[in-house]
């Protein structure tokens, strides 16, 4: 009897979701298990404990710290010319995805002996050849949970799908990762439904944020920022259909990149809704450089992914352009400083204001960018994801309590919880195309206000209302979805981390008018949420958005940005 097949009749025997999470975590614990030397020296940290980030690093040997501490481009570099084996590099990251897991409950399917078997054979290869197998040669890459690893589980934080989903094949970013050489590991928690900025399910429970674990990682990517953020894995696969990388990455004080749908490879997920087009999610990194950014998309497209792919563009990648040689000197940048919605918290304004204030001194334009229906966009964006009126997450969860942000976005479900019907839903995509028309319109009338000749450049955009919030308590993602919508592209960066007891507000009012009352109750939710103390330790972070399928373009500004930045 197969492994599925004993699972299948366990579940038959005894099939209540408790029942399944309890076996799902004895099995995670029994991986874990066979390696008891990259466990914590104290298991049991109090949860009074907030901040665990020093908690890891602490336990690791020199070389291991000087390895996990390397980006995945110098990983690959060093690997390369042998100053250290795939092997150590791997055992490393397993031990640091040990303690993360320990620390944050970031991982699902753990599967070291593969990557330690991978890594072998790798460095037998470069020993016998003297040449890498491809630029991610040794390099360890963590997997979000819901893209298919081959011989794995995919439950995707359904109970439903859990010990029923084992992959028969990689999806296409698997397949390539592995060609060039990548070493994989792990799979990362994803929430219930996916359609969450939070991580938390009924089979694996709640991530939580290593900088300050009152405090969520975000979603749906957030397993995958829980273990970069604590340097157990220096690459990692996440999906964003309305935040999904780019909010994880800003939580964690990582860089994310979300391209336009069509870029990256997406075959191989599992999730709810496959097959619908009305609105689609797009593939993308996490990682603690920018650079690694490119690295990644390099490698996806180095393969001529069109042609495994029907749906992809046959775009290659333009590493000059990411390297930023054809960005031009003087570029012209607009800041949303809010969208007319929700407010964003105090911080994240001094951030904008910080960064617009080091753009000029660089010698580069910024204007206000002047926010265009963002509520009416939520509230399209909301129909494109449940043209079912939500029939197939109740159907999944008929058996899986909903988790509190489930609950929260099942409130959201347009149309009285109905389906829309064909008529309705050809309106739904020409009013999406009518409206990314508009706004085209929008950027393209900035080249009036420019000094430079061209529309704006590329918006600065905050990536939420919020630091990462408390759990349970993520109420907007229009800062967003609304690229979403647009299908622009929108790379994440960090630019600091909060630290109440020293903060002081910075004044904006030259810049930006402060609204002095709420404008909806959303609002004022998010006004009310604001204490500094809440948000001790948490990163800072913002978006650099992009016209669509301009990810180089984006990734070659943001060097403009972040030299701006450092020389402030």
């Amino acid at each position: 009897m197969t492994k599925e097949e004993e699972s299948q009749l366990s579940l038959s025997l005894s099939s209540s979701w408790q029942a399944i999470s309890a076996r799902k975590l004895a099995d995670r614990q029994a991986a874990l298990a066979a390696y008891p030397g990259w466990h914590l020296k104290q298991p049991i940290v109090a949860d009074s404990v907030l901040d665990v980030t020093e908690i890891a690093s602490s336990e690791l040997t020199e070389r291991e710290s000087e390895i996990v501490n390397r980006d995945a481009t110098s990983l690959a570099e060093a690997i390369r010319e042998r100053r250290y084996t795939a092997v150590e590099v791997i055992e490393a990251f397993c031990h640091v995805a040990t303690m993360a897991q320990q620390l944050t409950n970031c991982l699902t399917e753990i599967f070291f002996h593969e990557g330690l078997q991978r890594a072998a054979e790798l460095d037998r290869y470069l020993e016998k050849t003297g040449h890498v197998v491809g630029p991610l040669h040794g390099v360890p890459v963590s997997i979000k949970d819901h893209i298919a690893v081959k011989g794995h589980d995919t439950s995707t934080g359904y109970v439903a799908w859990a010990y029923k989903t084992y992959a028969t094949k990689d999806a296409v970013a698997i397949d390539l990762l592995r060609r060039a050489g990548a070493v994989l590991y792990v799979k990362t928690a994803n929430p219930q439904t996916l359609l969450a900025l939070e991580t938390n399910n009924n089979i694996y429970g709640r991530t939580l944020n290593p900088l300050n674990r009152s405090l969520t990682p975000g979603g749906s990517s957030g397993g995958e920022s829980a273990l970069i953020a604590l340097r157990g894995s220096p690459l990692g696969i996440g999906t964003d259909i309305g935040g999904s990388i780019r909010i994880p990455a800003a939580y964690m004080g990582l860089y994310g990149l979300k391209g336009s749908v069509g870029r990256m490879p997406h075959a191989g997920l599992m999730g709810s809704h496959d097959g619908m087009d009305a609105i689609i999610g797009a593939l993308g990194p996490i990682a603690t450089s920018a650079r690694d950014l490119a690295l990644f998309c390099r490698v996806m497209l180095q393969y001529e992914t069109w042609l495994i792919e029907p749906p992809l563009l046959e775009i290659p990648w333009k590493q000059d352009v990411a390297d930023g040689l054809q960005t031009p000197s003087k570029l012209c940048f607009a800041i949303l400083w809010d969208d007319g919605v929700i407010l964003p918290h105090p911080p994240i304004l001094d951030a904008l204001k910080r960064t617009k204030d080091a753009l000029v001194r660089a010698g580069h334009e910024v204007l206000d960018w002047k926010p265009v229906d963002h509520q009416y966009a939520w509230d399209l964006i909301c129909k494109l994801y449940f043209l079912d009126g939500g029939e197939e997450y109740r159907d999944i969860l008929a058996n899986d309590p909903p988790v509190p942000q489930t609950e929260w976005i099942m409130s959201q479900v347009p149309n009285n919880g109905q389906p829309f019907s064909v008529a309705d839903i050809f309106k739904l995509n020409l009013e999406r195309e009518t409206f990314r028309m508009k706004i085209a319109k929008h950027w393209n009338e900035s080249q009036r206000l420019t000094t430079t000749g061209r529309p704006i450049d590329a918006i600065l955009s905050p990536v939420a209302a919020t630091l990462a919030p408390p759990h349970d308590t993520t109420r907007w993602w229009g800062y967003t979805s609304y690229w979403n919508l647009m299908d622009l592209c929108a790379a994440v960066f960090p630019v600091g981390r909060f630290k109440a007891e020293s903060y002081r507000q910075l004044d904006i009012s030259e810049d930006f008018t402060v609204p002095r009352e709420p404008r909806n109750t959303v609002d004022a939710y998010v006004r009310a949420q604001w204490e500094p103390p809440t948000y001790d330790n948490a990163a800072v972070s913002l978006q650099l958005v992009g016209r669509r399928l301009n990810e180089e373009k984006v990734l070659g500004m943001l060097r403009k940005v972040e030299d701006a930045l450092c020389n402030r």
